[in-house]
């Protein structure tokens, strides 16, 4: 019989985490397990795919400004995971193909720093571009002023959460509460991103000399 299933969280939900985000996540999950004991829920790290908010945005970025900004000292690690990946969990998931009131964490098959990410998307788009360490304080400063516009490129919100590592976790791991735990065998930045952040190139799939 298939279990109720609930959209992707996110791992790193936590009741006393300091951000707002991942607090209301773990909320979340409180509430919906204890309304039906038997839903599996999904926790992936950051998503990858065509119409991605990550890769995208910092190719853009990356399109625009002199230098990218790392964060805490771009030390944050995540673990992206390929959409698709996550897209066939959910659906083994109301297939049934998962253990009941169970919370698994989904990441894909290597572990980045944020630093590594940035240098990734530089390689990728044939960009040359500064990456320029911003402590914790300084951008959460920036961010105050950021989050009053229409699309704010950066909240304190986010700032925080980049204080804590986006992985799965070794429980996870052990109790195979993950994407190859399902039998699923993720893909990497590598095999997708590329395929649609060439646009963000000067020459666009041409190749071209970094610039």
């Amino acid at each position: 019989m298939p279990v109720d299933v609930r959209p992707p969280l996110a791992i790193g939900a936590d009741a006393n985490s300091s951000s707002i985000y991942s607090r209301s996540k773990a909320t979340a999950e409180h509430l919906v397990l204890a309304a039906q004991p038997s839903t599996t829920i999904m926790r992936p790290s950051i998503l990858f795919g065509p119409e991605d908010d990550f890769f995208n945005r910092f190719a853009a970025l990356a399109r625009l400004s002199p230098a990218l900004p790392l964060i805490g000292g771009g030390l944050t690690r995540f673990q992206p995971a390929f959409v698709g990946d996550v897209a066939r969990a959910i659906a083994d998931a109301v297939d049934g193909a998962t253990r009941p009131g169970t919370i698994y964490e989904l990441g894909g098959p290597d572990v980045r720093t944020f630093k590594e990410l940035m240098q990734f998307v530089l390689r990728t788009i044939k960009r040359k571009r500064l990456l320029v360490p911003l402590p914790f304080f300084l951008a959460k400063m920036q961010a105050a002023v950021l989050q009053y516009f229409p699309k704010p490129p950066l909240t304190p919100d986010q700032v925080e959460l980049l204080r804590t590592d986006n992985v799965v976790s070794d429980a996870a791991k052990a109790e195979l509460r993950t994407l190859q735990g399902l039998g699923i065998e993720p893909e990497t930045i590598e095999a997708i991103v590329p395929s649609y952040l060439w646009r963000f190139r000067r020459t666009g799939q041409f190749r071209s000399r970094v610039a």
